[in-house]
């Protein structure tokens, strides 16, 4: 038997009579109930309570809330465990938004960096990772044109001003354009120096960037 987590994290699971994986899902929530390491377990039948799906978004099942983490599909007990662990003690909110890139739920990940806006820093140091897939540099990058303009991502114009000055020139041109996504005025002081910069597509992205400022 595993050693229960601190403050166990509560559970949602949304199941339908003819899900072919949420069998599966239930047992291994229950198996972590017994264990410990969720403190309780709701399940409900959407073709019974439809309205529940709704109120959650969701159209697909299994759907599950393990504390302020949302999932969608099919997951070992071991995954699940983990996830439970990580609701249990804050770990950083960049590792759900990079499960939730990789599962191709971007609106979700939207929709959660909008009710825990202290999770966009997060996205910084996603940017900075090279091991990161396809999917995950791609999701990012529909994260900052969902927030175009927004006063979420005007907080984040300070730390794009110091990416914008990085030795690497993906970095420098990915902060160029978030940069001129934010519509601050004040990102004009660190996109100027990147139109004499070494590098001809970052010098291209930080013009484009700057006319989106209304600076051309």
């Amino acid at each position: 038997m595993s050693t229960p987590v601190h403050n166990p994290a509560d559970a949602l699971l949304l199941i339908a009579p003819s899900c072919p994986h949420c069998q599966s899902v239930l047992h291994a929530l229950s198996d972590l109930v017994k264990s410990g390491d969720i403190g309780r377990l709701e399940v409900v039948n959407i073709a019974v309570h439809p309205e529940t799906a709704q109120e959650v978004g969701t159209r697909s099942v299994p759907w599950m809330r393990i504390g302020n983490y949302e999932l969608n599909g099919s997951y070992s007990t071991g995954e699940l465990k983990s996830w439970a662990e990580k609701a249990a003690t804050g770990a950083p909110a960049g590792e759900y938004i990079r499960e939730l890139l990789e599962q191709q739920q971007l609106d979700q990940a939207i929709a959660y960096i909008e009710e825990y806006p202290d999770s966009l820093p997060q996205l910084l140091d996603m940017m900075q990772d090279e091991e990161d897939s396809l999917s995950v540099k791609f999701g990012l990058g529909a994260i900052f044109e969902a927030l175009a303009g927004s006063d979420l991502l005007k907080t984040l114009v300070p730390e794009l001003g110091k990416l914008a000055t990085h030795d690497k020139a993906n970095l420098r041109g990915d902060a160029a354009y978030y940069l001129g996504l934010s519509s601050a005025p004040e990102a004009a002081r660190w996109l100027k120096p990147l139109l004499d910069d070494p590098q001809d597509d970052v010098r291209e992205i930080a013009a484009e960037a700057l006319d989106m400022l209304g600076q051309p």
